[in-house]
């Protein structure tokens, strides 16, 4: 099921039908995101004409392109040739004229792969923002609110820069509610948030942001383009694949093996922690009552959860929300699970996330690894990898979000 989510959400099934008439000028490709280098070849495989352009993806998930330019950068930590690559498709957008059209690739991870600083501020300041919010337990939306002011390119800006051109956004959702302003940062739409808002999430999280961020959400200078913006009139955003999507195709893997399915919600978003307890305790009333399904049944959610450091541990939502199920369940039987980034990436970590078993605490426990331990030091990977249970998949090329399956067995006898 898995595996499915992940085929679903594959660039070159999903990108091909959104591809935008020719132009009579230049069709310029330019993307940012874990899945814009895959995108990219996607656009190349299926485009007659002449193109041109850039992308910038994650380390390790370049795609071989003719035509297109990739470029390789860090991400969740913005590092230099992120920077350098956004500012090189900030000059080829401004190049633009009002024959050309501008076909922007975005997914999740865009926000960090394509950094611009704004007037201002440096890398250092970006990173060092970046790091306290991934942190602090912030939510995907109001991290995304604090870069889109911090950047000389998010928040509309990259569509105003290539005006008069038209701009064709095709977007792959790695966010809950697929929101096109959360997804890389909305670079490419308007932007009805502000510096007010972004100051107070700072506030809101206790983040030490340096003095040149204060100064540049408190003036003013770092404001989005907003809706009704005339550059931005004519412009075209299409989502190509999204995180239900990718979970009515888990479905269906399930429902071909016999077995019912019931989607709990494509955008789950808290604590990794939280979100486990309280699934764990639909599990057990499914295992123990019949309620609200009959098991066997399968029950999947998408989302993206949030991890508060406070241990010594690597995080990983999707490993914390493991270790938070098996925990709460607390010695029920019957009841197996799988969570995963789709994008083959938890946390900072190359592993997708792991599984749970039955008997995973009682593995834990003979092996000398305390759960509980591992939980209050947010060491989710630690726990998973010491048995055996990671879950690798290497570059997937996609990126619609955390995946969680959650399989409950038929009662003894049944």
């Amino acid at each position: 099921m898995f595996d499915a989510a992940i085929a679903a959400a594959q660039p070159m099934r999903r990108l091909p039908p959104f591809l935008p008439e020719a132009p009579k000028g230049r069709l310029i490709v330019l993307g940012a995101g874990k899945a814009s280098a895959e995108m990219a070849r996607a656009v190349e495989a299926h485009w007659p004409g002449e193109l041109s352009g850039l992308v910038v993806t994650r380390y390790g998930y370049a795609a071989p392109c003719a035509r297109i330019k990739i470029v390789e950068a860090a991400h969740p930590v913005p590092d230099a040739a992120g920077v350098a690559a956004a500012r090189r498709i900030a000059e080829i957008a401004a190049a633009a004229g009002p024959e050309d059209v501008v076909l922007c690739l975005l997914s999740g991870g865009g926000s960090a792969l394509m950094a611009l600083p704004a007037p201002g501020l440096t890398l250092d300041d970006k990173q060092a923002v970046n790091r306290a919010l991934l942190a602090c337990g912030a939510s995907i939306s109001e991290i995304n609110c604090v870069r889109r002011h911090l950047s000389a390119i998010k928040g509309g800006r990259l569509a105003a820069m290539a005006s008069p051109a038209k701009v064709v956004s095709l977007l792959i959702s790695d966010v809950p509610g697929d929101a096109p302003g959360d997804i890389a940062s909305g670079p490419t739409v308007a932007d009805a948030t502000t510096c007010a808002d972004a100051r107070d999430i700072l506030q809101r999280y206790g983040v030490e942001a340096p003095a040149a961020v204060w100064e540049l959400l408190e003036s003013g200078r770092g404001e989005s383009v907003k809706p009704g913006d005339p550059r931005l009139a004519a412009n075209q955003t299409h989502l190509i694949a999204t995180p239900q999507m990718a979970l009515e195709a888990a479905a269906t893997v399930g429902r071909d093996a016999g077995l019912p399915v019931h989607i709990l919600g494509d955008a789950l978003e808290g604590e990794a922690r939280d979100v486990g307890a309280a699934l764990a305790g639909i599990a057990r009333q499914v295992a123990r009552r019949g309620q609200p399904f009959e098991a066997p049944c399968i029950l999947l959610s998408g989302g993206e959860t949030t991890v508060t450091v406070r241990g010594r541990g690597r995080g990983g939502r999707n490993v914390e929300f493991l270790l938070a199920l098996g925990l709460a369940l607390n010695g029920v039987d019957r009841v197996w699970a799988l969570a995963g980034d789709t994008d083959g990436v938890d946390g900072v970590e190359e592993i997708a996330g792991a599984i749970l078993t039955p008997d995973t605490l009682a593995r834990a426990w003979s092996a000398g690894i305390n759960p509980k331990q591992a939980l209050a030091d947010n060491d989710g990977h630690g726990f998973f990898a010491a048995l055996g249970d990671s879950v690798v998949t290497g570059p997937t090329l996609t990126n619609v979000n955390d995946f969680r399956a959650i399989f409950i067995g038929a009662p003894d006898g049944a």
